[in-house]
């Protein structure tokens, strides 16, 4: 039987982790030096900046709504006209106005489109600059 004096097995074992420690005490001090001097690099010139408010210039006129069902009847904001000539009108007296209605058209999905291409025909005779359609949206899925 042999005996050891003075040490041990464990004592030549490699240990194979990262020390941290020195790694986080330079990141720590570099992040006070970064903190202390950037405040002091950022020049910049007084300014006194004006204050925000929004006010509108103009108010903007209700959109109208023509609608044209699947008969070919069409309706100005709900209330059925009776012929094109009434509805021509009615969109020549909307055209003169500062700023300018938007016309919206609905159109059902049964109607012919003749009748939806007349009421088209009669905004561009009219001198209506924004015409506009309104749609079923797709469904979600």
């Amino acid at each position: 039987m042999a005996m050891q004096i003075g040490g041990s097995d464990e004592e030549d074992v490699v240990i194979s982790t990262i020390n941290t420690t020195p790694l986080v005490d330079v990141m720590l001090v570099l992040l006070i030096i970064f903190l202390i001097t950037v405040p002091v690099t950022r020049q910049m010139v007084p300014v006194a900046l004006p204050s925000e408010h929004n006010q509108p210039d103009q108010t903007r006129p209700k959109d109208i709504v023509i609608s044209v069902d699947k008969d070919g009847d069409v309706f100005w904001n709900n209330q059925r006209v009776s012929d094109n000539t009434v509805l021509l009108q009615k969109m020549e007296a909307e055209a003169v106005k500062v700023p300018q209605p938007e016309v919206h058209i609905r159109g059902d999905q049964q109607a012919h489109y003749q009748a939806v291409g007349a009421v088209v025909n009669l905004c561009q005779r009219a001198g209506i600059a924004k015409v506009g359609f309104i749609l079923q949206p797709p469904p979600r899925g």
